[in-house]
């Protein structure tokens, strides 16, 4: 009896020390290398950057613009799509708008639509932990892109499979995206947004394709940056004691994703930031268009009252950056943006 005692309270102990869900947390590893994914990100971000130059040289301004306009939807397909809709069920939307997202995300290419909700899911759960499956707390780098060079902590394998993902798995248009993911992703990612330039309007298949690789490469990074800076800098206005901080910059490039501290404190509110940030914002400026639209609908948010207590009671003093306790932020505005939000909610 009493070598069974002792057995049971060796496993309890062994299973405690793999629980990580206190945050700021990274447990010693090694890293098991995934060799395939370092030569593919080589090439992509050596052609993005040839890319970035054919821009510059000899690039025709049509393709220009139309990098520009694949860039924006490809954010769509991750911010709308894979990050508000799906992730967090932050709105709801009709089916053309769920096949258009897909199509965006798919246009996006970080994996299919369901592997990148589950591992934000997780993330959300786990953050900044050795279950977050790109854990900030080893540092930037890590974070960014890192994370898909090594295999999985054993951690994020584990607590993966505790995720439900069963609203995902029953969704018609994520479980065609994932089907069909090599043909579609293949041909919507990088076959139309070579072909369509070279045909269409004459230009280079050197330039088309350079071209195409560094709008991926841009989109990729853009977002990483969600993962690694906005994790790192900025103020943190509605909880000090996380690492998900407000980051201008990151706002601006990802649409809108980089009010980051109130997105962890409310990751219901379908704005992803406080009232007030429609200005780097573009993807509440989308979803509110698709509302009016008629395709998306039942769309959440938090009230003016729980934003303000929750930064009086856990933040670290700062302003949300363009939000509440700005004294920059034009009145008028604001009190337009309050008028407008009350009717959605």
């Amino acid at each position: 009896m009493a070598q069974t005692v002792q057995r049971t309270t060796t496993v309890v102990e062994e299973e405690s020390r793999t629980v990580t869900l206190v945050a700021p947390q990274a447990s010693p590893r090694k890293y098991q290398y995934i060799y395939f994914n370092f030569l593919t990100f080589s090439y992509a971000h050596l052609a993005a950057l040839y890319g970035l130059y054919l821009c510059f040289t000899s690039a025709k301004w049509t393709t220009l613009l139309f990098c520009f306009v694949l860039f924006h939807m490809s954010n769509l397909g991750i911010t709308a799509g894979a990050h508000r809709l799906w992730t967090h069920k932050t709105y709801k939307a009709k089916m053309p708008l769920e096949i258009v997202l897909m199509l965006f995300n798919s246009l996006a290419f970080q994996n299919t639509a369901t592997n990148w909700i589950r591992d934000h899911r997780l993330h959300h759960k786990y953050s900044d932990t050795d279950s977050d499956p790109h854990n900030a707390t080893r540092g930037f780098f890590y974070s960014h892109v890192g994370w898909l060079l090594v295999k999985k902590h054993p951690d994020v394998l584990k607590y993966g499979k505790t995720i439900d993902m069963s609203d995902i798995y029953n969704n018609p248009v994520l479980k065609f995206q994932k089907k069909y993911a090599i043909p579609l992703i293949g041909a919507v990612c990088f076959a139309l947004p070579t072909l369509i330039p070279v045909y269409c309007w004459g230009e280079t298949w050197n330039n088309a394709w350079h071209i195409a690789m560094f709008r991926y490469v841009l989109n990729l990074n853009v977002t990483f940056l969600v993962n690694s800076a906005a994790h790192i800098w900025g103020n943190k206005p509605y909880d000090k004691s996380i690492l998900p901080a407000q980051n201008h910059m990151v706002s601006f490039l990802s649409s809108g994703e980089g009010f980051h501290n109130y997105h962890h404190v409310f990751p219901w509110d379908y704005r992803s930031a406080e009232l007030g940030n429609n200005y780097l914002n573009l993807t509440t400026l989308f979803i509110d268009f698709c509302a009016w639209f008629g395709w998306a609908y039942d769309l959440k948010s938090v009230s003016e009252e729980i934003i303000k207590q929750r930064a009086e009671r856990t933040g670290d003093g700062s302003s949300g950056v363009w939000g509440w306790g700005d004294k920059d932020l034009d009145h008028d505005i604001k009190s337009k943006a309050n008028i407008f939000y009350a009717k959605q909610e």
